[in-house]
């Protein structure tokens, strides 16, 4: 059994849509553990709902990153799990060398917008403000830039005239809702592989 471990901060509406596509297409992933930074992080709901072990670790010296024992801390925890896989759904701290060491090539997020472009926070309201006519969603292996890592999948959004933030995130959430899900399948049944931090996938 394929298992992955989901660190979120927020609401978990990622979170929400790997477990229901996971459910829909009968695959055999197993979601080992939930991880929050964030006592009041809805993910942390979620997993308790669906049964899946779920755990509260927070970071009280930094606000952007985990301090080398916190990092530890959840390294343990995942390796406890053994989770063959970490996905980060808007967990909003960067990851440091303990978790790059121990999960080499095996971290993967989803950043709001089409990286490279518009790293970083609020992507869509730097898209919105920029002009673009277009942005969307990219899934990417993590690596120790700030959504520097290989690409694997990305789908694109049209920003329209009446467009806000708000509504623009709106449609780039639908479509991360898709391609994450996808993303983790596609890693599970091996079809992502890397060669020279370039990302080739076979028999989508």
């Amino acid at each position: 059994m394929f298992t992955i471990g989901v660190l979120a901060s927020g609401k978990g509406s990622n979170l929400k849509a790997i477990l229901d596509y996971i459910k829909k297409e009968k695959l055999p992933i197993k979601t080992g553990v939930v991880l929050s930074d964030n006592i009041e992080s809805f993910s942390l709901k979620i997993a308790e709902k669906e049964g899946i072990e779920h755990l509260c670790i927070p970071e009280k010296r930094h606000k952007t990153f985990l301090s080398a024992g916190t990092e530890e801390k959840y390294v343990k925890k995942l390796k406890e799990c053994k989770v063959d896989l970490v996905c980060l759904a808007g967990f909003m701290r960067v990851l440091k060398k303990v978790f790059l060491q121990e999960f080499p090539w095996k971290i993967i997020n989803i950043h709001p917008s089409l990286l490279p472009s518009f790293p970083g926070l609020a992507a869509w309201e730097q898209a919105l403000n920029y002009g673009v006519r277009f942005t969307g969603c990219t899934t990417h292996f993590v690596e120790y830039g700030i959504d520097t890592g290989p690409i694997i999948l990305q789908a694109v959004v049209p920003v329209l005239k009446e467009d806000t933030p708000e509504s623009l995130h709106k449609r780039i959430q639908e479509k991360e809702h898709l391609i994450y899900p996808l993303t983790v399948r596609l890693i599970s049944e091996g079809k992502i592989k890397i060669l020279n931090r370039r990302v080739y996938i076979s028999n989508i």
